[in-house]
């Protein structure tokens, strides 16, 4: 763990024009050097003026059925290579098509422009599967969007997708959590300096990190789809699942949680065997709540 954290260019809390084109960049070749590349095809295609990718598994392919997957970066960095590491593995995981989009990014793009992206890619969907053959994923920042796009879809009274996949979800930008504290020596990605830096950019001056805009741990609960939510017990934004676990419940929602003994924050990036293990639970739990009253349409 200590070894990673001294590697990892995220910790820190700089976001300077400099380190910012120097981030996107090598996160862009980790995507190209270790997404999976066996067992899938790739196809670029545009919504809307946003590049997209679609990513499809060559065996047990359910065409019936889609997962939209919002890549990670505190709304900073990220792209299509780097959303294809875990986009991949979704894919092959659930049989199903996973699409991912190249959302605009922070500090240039300020909210809403990452979620007016997510809204069109969800509309382009729309016009190939019924919104309940959609199932919407995201990591860290990306699991933000996933679940703001899903309340944007509650509050506005529209059809909603059938699952919400979230892995290592940042719900909660104020960084007031516990476990920024108790778990700042163990996580070897995220830094509390990082977190606000990040926050600050994506919201802007006129916005506070506790508006539910921001922060959808404070939005609305009640009415999402079912969710399942992984994080490793080493990671600082672990309160932000185990919270937003919690609320599902109290609302009478229904939730798994998945926490990760050995693992950090979104560890299902990396490959090592506790990662495959997440993808092949990721995988049951999809099954399990898909197949279960599917008439095949």
């Amino acid at each position: 763990m200590k070894a990673m954290k001294a590697l990892n260019f995220i910790s820190g809390g700089s976001i300077t024009e400099e380190d910012i084109r120097r981030h996107r960049a090598s996160m862009e070749r980790a995507g190209k050097l270790t997404a999976p590349r066996a067992n899938i095809s790739t196809a670029s295609f545009s919504a809307g003026g946003i590049s997209c990718e679609a990513i499809t598994p060559e065996f047990a392919h359910n065409p019936n059925y889609a997962v939209l997957h919002m890549h990670g970066g505190g709304y900073l960095y990220g792209g299509l290579s780097y959303a294809r590491i875990l986009a991949a593995k979704i894919a092959i995981a659930t049989g199903f098509s996973t699409y991912t989009f190249d959302y605009a990014l922070s500090p240039e793009n300020q909210y809403p422009a990452a979620l007016d992206d997510a809204v069109s890619v969800w509309e382009y969907l729309l016009e190939q599967y019924a919104p309940d053959h959609i199932l919407l994923s995201g990591e860290s920042a990306g699991g933000n969007l996933a679940l703001c796009l899903a309340q944007k879809l509650l509050e506005e009274g529209r059809e909603l997708p059938a699952l919400l996949l979230l892995f290592s979800p940042w719900t909660d930008m104020t960084a007031t959590a516990k476990t920024y504290e108790t778990h700042k020596d163990t996580d070897p990605i995220l830094t509390i300096d990082y977190i606000k830096h990040a926050a600050a950019a994506y919201i802007g001056a006129d916005g506070t990190p506790d508006d539910p805009r921001f922060s959808p741990l404070f939005g609305r609960i009640s009415g999402l789809p079912p969710a399942y939510i992984m994080a490793g017990r080493n990671e600082i934004l672990l309160d932000d699942s185990v919270r937003l676990y919690e609320s599902i419940l109290a609302a009478g929602g229904r939730a798994s949680l998945d926490i990760e003994e050995n693992g950090w924050h979104v560890y299902q990036q990396m490959p090592i065997p506790i990662a495959g293990r997440a993808m092949k639970r990721a995988a049951a739990y999809v099954s399990e709540e898909i197949y279960r009253n599917d008439t095949g349409k």
